[in-house]
């Protein structure tokens, strides 16, 4: 019983570049009259007392943890702040981190049979590794919303922001599988037995990984994939892409697929490795600067200049053209028609569709309105009415 008192724990530091096991006596580090304590009272007390201490105090800082976050919640202003991210990103994992953190502290002060505490100090101590994994994870996202926030997509010219974005979404994940990876490590080769069975695969992994990469081609390849589009980057985080007949944003971009959000609230999910073997559509690799085109088919009597001149003075009136490109040529003559294309320039794609579709009705409106007779029409010529004279009904009465 002493002697689980007098169980000595270590606690790794990295200091200087070195590790260091610094050993501590936990019962000497205890004032004489807790000790004494200790002992007086029944062990199954005591042991309560340990465990309420950890449960305690963890719910206390869960408790403050909460209050700070319900009164950042309750602020109008919704800006980013250093603090309400790690508030956001580390309150839950450091609720459950702190309870186990001190039970593990102070376990050893517990007295009961080694046939019950081992099992159970084995048991925290896998619940421990767990909540520092998740304090890891939510640390790394901590660092996404200060990069969200520094890179700020709400631009106009957003090129190196989506650079920025679509690297760190990519990054993120790949830290938090080699972590959850790691994790399921340590809590293995924690346990004796599962060590020895390690050592013994090791003689298969040459014949394993073979089955396992064939096994797991494709998901092998769209990781690569994925490697290649966050670093070559044929499409990034917010890029405006057509793709299988369809116009959209990209969403997310994940370890084996792209989400794109299709103008009608959509999604499309495809493989991240379509993007590599397959051609597509990027309105935004080097720039948001797009050329947008309405075409009219007039009859071949239609005044261009006039409506050369009633582009020019409407375009000057919105604020979607970026001042630009702007231009009114005939491209083509057909049998029945004339093909004017009215070329203008625009900052995004959206306002290109916008500035289309305003000076698309506004043109059609103009040419109603004051040339009727350019209207496509068909004409046919009769030139021998005499012929037709016979099968003209005379009217009653003559």
């Amino acid at each position: 019983m002493k002697g689980l008192l007098l169980k000595q724990f270590y606690i790794p530091t990295i200091l200087q570049g070195k590790t260091f096991l610094l050993a501590m006596d936990i019962e000497n580090s205890l004032p004489a009259d807790w000790v004494e304590f200790s002992h007086r009272v029944p062990s199954f007390l005591w042991n309560l007392i340990i465990a309420s201490v950890a449960i305690l105090v963890g719910l206390i800082i869960k408790f403050i943890i909460t209050r700070l976050f319900k009164l950042y919640a309750k602020k109008k202003d919704t800006s980013y702040s250093i603090l309400r991210s790690i508030l956001v990103n580390l309150g839950p994992a450091v609720a459950y981190f702190i309870p186990l953190f001190l039970f593990n502290i102070l376990s050893p002060l517990m007295r009961m049979n080694a046939v019950y505490y081992k099992p159970i100090d084995k048991t925290f101590e896998i619940l421990l590794t767990i909540s520092f994994a998740g304090l890891l994870v939510r640390s790394v996202r901590i660092l996404e919303d200060y990069i969200y926030h520094t890179y700020d997509l709400n631009k106009v010219d957003n090129l190196k922001e989506r650079k920025v974005r679509t690297q760190i979404q990519f990054i993120r994940k790949i830290i938090v599988v080699t972590i959850i990876f790691l994790t399921i490590a340590i809590i293995l080769l924690s346990f004796e037995s599962m060590r020895k069975i390690g050592t013994g695969l090791l003689t298969g992994v040459g014949i394993g990984g073979i089955i396992v990469g064939f096994a797991a081609q494709s998901s092998l390849g769209n990781l690569l994939a994925g490697f290649q589009i966050a670093f070559t980057q044929p499409i990034r985080i917010d890029d405006v892409l057509v793709v299988e007949g369809e116009w959209g944003r990209v969403e997310e971009i994940t370890l084996t697929y792209v989400v794109l959000k299709i103008w009608d609230e959509r999604r499309l999910i495809l493989p991240i490795n379509y993007f590599i073997q397959k051609p597509f559509q990027n309105w935004t690799r080097t720039s948001a600067d797009i050329l947008g085109t309405v075409f009219l088919y007039m009859d071949h009597t239609v005044p261009v200049d006039a409506i050369r001149d009633e582009f020019e003075r409407l375009i000057v009136t919105t604020n979607l053209w970026d001042k630009r490109v702007k231009v009114v040529q005939v491209t083509d003559v057909k049998e029945h028609t004339i093909e004017i294309r009215v070329l203008m320039s625009a900052s995004t794609s959206s306002n290109a569709f916008d500035l289309r579709c305003f000076i698309r009705e506004n043109l059609i409106t103009f040419i109603q309105k004051n040339y009727p007779g350019s209207l496509p029409r068909s004409r046919n010529e009769i030139s021998n009415l005499g012929a037709l004279e016979k099968y003209v009904q005379p009217q009653v009465g003559n």
